[in-house]
């Protein structure tokens, strides 16, 4: 049994890895200056809540076998420093999940989009087969009680986040996985406070794919030009092999895949989610699963949190949420609810709430990316904008860089529900109301909204 020491328990995937190593067994405490739930609820069933928040030195002792270092700790944290001067052993997040799973078979997931529903989908195949494995996902998915799931496994499976690992740790999380089979989804720049040109973000995964051992397996996404650069520039020593969008049609809202063995209705739509489909499907050929077998079990998956998931449902409305954030984001799932409900009339909201979407210099890469809806509205927050530390930002410039006349822009969040309740009202029309965005538009209770 080890002493494992959390700094920043409370953040999302964080705690999560503080729940498994307890259930393994190992002594876990920690510290955090401000804990939400899910992770206060959930730290606290397990006893390993921190009595008071803040930093607190006299924690770290030399009995301590390692600290875990959360992203959100910065580097004068005083629990950090006393660490140090104990040279007790300190790892990020990724290299501690290295560190606990560095003699299982790693499939990692990595690309700017799809990670969590590729994961998850491969989760799901692996669970239906029967095959014992250790996961790491960034949201829940239904039939697993928790996102970090740490075992005697020979096997596991790790969404590959391109995020820096930790404060004294800047390069990204996936280079500290060293996969054995990897999947390159896609590229679309992101996170503009950390990789300030596309270039330069672009420069991470021509770094990951070259540091992959010589021989490991990789499914690239065929569809994705910039991705298709990247691996013939930087994946000769690897075993590449594509993946692409499979053939389909839709019935009733329902995509029909057409496979070898037949057409195969599945639970996911749009074109983007049947690309993240092959990508499983191909690991897990990979993993020694029939593709017969893999495209049987997928037929069953019903999504991840957050990701083309229903919100609810009634004779007229029909809502969906949706993770998308960035403008790429944006347009597949647009077009994918557009194309597998065409008759509906599509109301669509997007709340800027990412430190990209909110920064000014960025806005000008979400040009059209709203345009697909019959209705749609952008809503931000200034109470989000002051936390990141950004400058102001106002109605008119989100609406000139969103470049459509009839946008609704709004920054209340009574402005926001008056603005829906009106679009929602007449009952002559079949709606699609698409909900997206990283945040939770400020608490906002949309069945109460639907319902007025």
């Amino acid at each position: 049994m080890k002493h494992i020491h959390f700094i920043a328990i409370g953040g999302a995937v964080m705690h999560q890895l503080a729940l498994a190593l307890q259930r393994q067994g190992h002594q876990v405490t920690g510290s955090d200056d401000e804990i939400n739930d899910p992770a206060k609820s959930n730290l606290a069933a397990a006893g390993i809540l921190p009595g008071s928040y803040g930093w607190f030195p006299e924690k770290i002792h030399s009995g301590l076998d390692a600290i875990v270092l959360g992203m959100h700790a910065k580097g004068d944290n005083p629990e950090l420093l006393r660490a140090k001067e104990l040279a007790i052993p300190i790892y990020s997040f990724p290299e501690y999940m290295y560190e606990v799973s560095k003699d299982k078979q790693r499939v990692v997931i990595a690309g700017s989009h799809g990670k969590t529903t590729i994961t998850s989908m491969v989760m799901h195949i692996l669970k239906d087969q029967g095959r014992q494995f250790d996961y790491l996902v960034g949201a829940r998915v239904a039939g697993f009680d928790q996102s970090v799931q740490l075992s005697n496994a020979p096997l596991i499976v790790l969404e590959g986040d391109e995020y820096p690992a930790s404060v004294i740790e800047k390069r990204p999380k996936i280079f500290f996985y060293h996969p054995h089979i990897t999947v390159l989804s896609g590229i679309a720049w992101d996170h503009i406070n950390v990789f300030p040109t596309y270039e330069f973000y672009c420069s991470q995964f021509d770094q990951y794919l070259t540091g992959i051992d010589s021989g490991s397996q990789l499914f690239f996404n065929e569809d994705d030009p910039e991705v298709v650069r990247i691996v013939k520039q930087s994946a000769g020593h690897l075993n590449a092999q594509p993946y692409r969008m499979p053939a389909f049609h839709y019935e009733d809202g329902v995509a029909i895949v057409e496979t070898a063995e037949g057409a195969l209705p599945v639970n996911v739509f749009g074109r983007h989610n049947l690309q993240n489909m092959m990508a499983a499907v191909s690991v897990c050929e990979a993993l020694g699963i029939s593709r017969a077998d893999a495209l049987k079990s997928i037929a069953g998956f019903k999504g991840a949190a957050r990701r083309l998931e229903k919100l609810f449902e009634t004779d007229r409305i029909t809502a969906f949420r949706d993770f998308a954030h960035a403008p790429s984001k944006l347009r597949a799932t647009l077009d994918a609810v557009r194309e597998a409900y065409p008759d509906r009339e599509l109301i669509a909201c997007f709340e800027l709430h990412t430190y990209s979407s909110l920064n000014d210099q960025f806005l000008s890469e979400y040009k059209d990316s709203m345009n697909a809806p019959d209705k749609a509205i952008v809503y931000f927050s200034h109470h989000a904008i002051s936390l990141k530390g950004l400058p102001t930002l106002s109605r008119d410039t989100v609406f000139n860089n969103f470049g459509r006349q009839d946008l609704i822009v709004a920054d209340q969040k009574e402005q926001l529900e008056k603005e829906v309740r009106g679009m929602l009202a007449n009952p002559d029309r079949k709606v699609i109301l698409l909900l997206m965005s990283s945040g939770t538009f400020d608490g906002i209770d949309w069945n109460a909204v639907s319902s007025q």
